[in-house]
């Protein structure tokens, strides 16, 4: 019997805590370095940066980058790199404004405004990302160009031809039911949230005990039930917490006099009302669930890991890594455009420069979040925390009043020292030299 199997059954050596729970050292260490930023700025601010408000406006932010750091782990993965993520998203972003404020509404007689008419605008925007994608991936894929060469190419082609949709105009987004993408607009309000929230606490622990039963049944060592109980525990109040958090964000008084004027009606005296979880949010964690489940369950998503852990071994066992490259960067181009759907909701417009430099943050995102450069090794849920982490430090950077070329500065030293310490880690476990 080996000693995993000792340890589990309580007569082998002992375990530390963190072994027995398995938890992700380097999740641990990030999980760490974000309550340490949260803990300094809360301080540093009097308690206004962990405040609802300000927490709601962090979470809203971050899901642009974070929806493009899901598909970029797929991407450095597979030992490629794509640096024309924030290109897309702003190509994506002014195919939409076109669509739905001139192109559709002149082609078929409708109004701006039409729910017809943004469905049609999302369905071209998400359609024509993943074009973009799959361009790069055949490229990359089948001509055998570099990635990083075909990227940066396409970091100026598609940044230009952005420009020259709109005639270098901005365009002004004033459709409720877009709004409804970017998250202040587009809230569900505290009752629904915690209906949500308790469902998704289901759901998790539901998964969590259907996993232990799933490898009992196929005679796999499994945690102590305490331990499924404490990270259920954890999971759970995480989750209620958040909900709960931004179900204690007022709704301006000025904001629901309107929404109630737009009604016909008057508003009543002393009526109240809370954000509560925005929709954007809601989108990234469909996202993140979804990503995750085609990383860990799905040919697809065990393809990608093969073929970054190894290309030749993948191809000569059979593996078409032109096609799945092909793939790898469509899944990528759309999501850049869901981005731009939400980036442009949220700014309430398009502008020529939506999206600069996102593809350095989103890059950045994936490397804290875990993703080796070397490929073969990432995590979704790594990558969404790698986003929130860096726009909490920017966030509380700009709260304290640190000028915005310092604050870039941080990221900056902050990105480096992630990937030394991911090449400490790989080191450490004999994975690199």
């Amino acid at each position: 019997m080996t000693d995993q199997g000792l340890s589990a059954q309580g007569t082998g050596p002992r375990r530390s805590v963190i072994d027995t729970l398995e938890i992700d050292v380097r999740l641990l260490g990030m999980l760490m370095a974000f309550a340490a930023v949260a803990v300094v700025f809360t301080i540093w601010t009097g308690g206004t940066f962990v405040g609802p408000r300000n927490v709601f406006n962090i979470a809203v932010q971050t899901v642009p980058v974070a929806i493009m750091a899901c598909g970029m782990v797929f991407v450095i993965v597979a030992r490629h790199i794509d640096l024309s993520v924030g290109s897309m998203l702003a190509m994506s972003s002014a195919i939409m404004a076109m669509s739905q404020t001139a192109w559709i509404p002149a082609l078929l007689g409708l109004e701006y405004g039409s729910p017809v008419v943004l469905g049609l605008t999302i369905i071209l925007g998400l359609a024509f990302g993943t074009l973009m994608g799959s361009i790069t991936g055949w490229l990359v894929g089948y001509q055998r160009i570099p990635s990083f060469i075909v990227t940066l190419g396409g970091l100026f082609v598609w940044r230009n031809v952005n420009w020259f949709t709109t005639n270098g105009q901005s365009v002004s987004l004033t459709d409720p039911n877009l709004l409804m993408f970017g998250g202040t607009e587009g809230v569900l309000g505290a009752t629904a949230s915690w209906a949500l929230g308790l469902v998704a606490s289901a759901i998790a622990v539901w998964a969590i005990f259907a996993s232990r039963r799933n490898k009992q049944g196929h005679g796999f060592i499994v945690k102590p039930l305490w331990a499924e109980g404490v990270m259920a525990g954890l999971i759970v109040g995480a989750i209620l917490f958040f909900v709960g958090w931004l179900s204690r964000y007022p709704v301006p008084q000025a904001k629901l006099k309107r929404l109630f004027e737009a009604r016909g009606e008057v508003m009543p005296e002393g009526y109240t009302a809370m954000h509560g979880l925005p929709i954007s949010v809601l989108i990234l964690v469909a996202v993140g669930v979804g990503m995750t489940v085609v990383a860990r369950k799905t040919t697809f998503g065990r393809y990608i890991f093969a073929m970054g852990g190894n290309p030749d071994a993948a191809e000569l066992s059979g593996i078409n890594t032109r096609a799945l490259t092909v793939k790898i960067f469509a899944l990528m181009g759309f999501l850049s455009a869901l981005a731009a759907l939400i980036a442009q909701a949220r700014l309430q417009s398009h502008g020529n420069d939506i999206g600069m430099l996102e593809e350095l943050r989103v890059i950045a995102a994936a490397v804290i979040g875990g993703t080796a450069l070397a490929g073969g090794v990432g995590t979704i849920y790594g990558a969404i925390l790698g986003a929130l982490i860096m726009q909490s430090l920017q966030s509380g950077m700009a709260m304290v009043g640190v000028d915005t070329p310092f604050q870039n500065i941080i990221v900056g030293l902050v990105l480096i020292i992630a990937v030394w310490v991911d090449i400490l880690y790989r080191k450490r476990l004999g994975l690199s030299k």
